[in-house]
């Protein structure tokens, strides 16, 4: 399944249905009078956060969304039916935008939540309602209200406890492999991570989720790279990982590249916690572990941990200090093998 955060999409409601003007004709009632019914209410278009959705790729290939309109009133006083609502099906954590993409509309996170975002039209009188005793046969009826028409961008942000942060071949996907049912795909080459990527990571007996996004570079807050186009993903977690590569050659230079594009891309990600984590330590001697470490630590201001995804050094600390920075809420604890399992039918 490709992978989609950004969607445009063009909605509208139905139209209410037209008033009905009629008069009661029958053998033997010399005074039928108006009947005339009102018509149905339009559909309404409405969004849904549903589960087992992580991309907005269903938007790719149906943009345009009509609910139907009301039905027209009939004679005998008969109201015409209600137009059909159409849903929006959404991954939880989509952002619902105005066609000027800053207005917020709805930010659906939580399952189940719904949102209406176009009202169907209410339905027009008959001019039964318009009987009076001074206009006995009224030949008047409302006519059904418009739909409404918008234009609406969808806009996803993955809902994860952990989000990784680093430079291309940072060890990140690595990590994520190493530490969680995901398989991300890991090569010895500059952004093989193409989009973001999720791992339920275990510890001490409970989960968090983990979101893998694609390394950052320098002057990416200008459209360089493709990290940026994906920094939205990270909002939402509690905590960020930062993973600096030790072979690098220049930890110092690559640890302030991220925090400089975390500052620029604002929306808060500069002032999370963040662990930063001394990564690939099992390409270095003791020596230079220490040495890199002390380094990192002058320029990050702060204590910085170390470990190699590879070998699993040091990965079960980090992710006990990943655990103590997100809060209990947001932790799902595992079901011990010792529980007996739940009773079915």
């Amino acid at each position: 399944m490709k992978f989609l955060d950004l969607a445009k999409v063009y909605i509208r409601s139905g139209s209410g249905g037209n008033g009905c003007i009629s008069f009661r004709r029958e053998k033997f009632i010399e005074y039928g009078g108006p009947d005339g019914g009102d018509g149905g209410g339009g559909g309404s278009v409405w969004v849904e956060a549903v589960d087992g959705l992580n991309t907005l790729i269903d938007f790719r290939y149906q943009q345009h969304f009509f609910a139907d309109n009301g039905v027209p009133g009939m004679g005998r006083q008969r109201t015409g039916a209600d137009g059909k609502d159409i849903v929006l099906r959404v991954p939880v954590g989509t952002e619902v935008l105005d066609e000027d993409q800053e207005t917020l509309l709805a930010d659906m996170t939580e399952l189940g939540q719904r949102v209406c975002l176009a009202k169907g039209g209410n339905g027009g009188w008959g001019n039964l309602h318009f009987k009076t005793s001074t206009n006995q046969a009224p030949r008047r009826a409302n006519p059904g209200q418009e739909g409404i028409e918008r234009t609406i961008w969808l806009r996803l942000k993955l809902i994860a406890d952990v989000g990784l942060l680093g430079m291309p071949n940072a060890g990140k996907s690595t990590f994520l492999a190493a530490t969680s049912n995901a398989r991300p795909k890991v090569a010895d080459y500059p952004f093989t991570t193409l989009h973001p990527n999720l791992g339920v990571v275990g510890v001490d007996g409970v989960e968090f989720v983990v979101a893998d996004i694609p390394g950052l570079i320098g002057g990416a807050s200008e459209g360089k790279g493709l990290g940026d186009l994906f920094l939205g993903h990270v909002e939402r977690c509690a905590v960020l990982l930062h993973l600096v590569d030790g072979s690098s050659g220049d930890l110092v230079k690559d640890y302030h590249t991220i925090i400089t594009e975390l500052e620029l891309y604002g929306e808060g990600l500069a002032e999370k916690p963040r662990v930063t984590v001394l990564n690939k330590i099992d390409t270095l001697d003791a020596e230079e572990r220490e040495f890199l470490r002390e380094e990192l630590e002058a320029a990050s201001g702060g204590p910085v941990m170390a470990m190699s995804g590879v070998s699993g050094e040091g990965v079960q600390d980090v992710l006990r200090t990943l655990r103590t920075q997100i809060d209990e809420d947001r932790l799902r604890h595992r079901i011990s093998d010792d529980e007996p399992e739940p009773w079915q039918p």
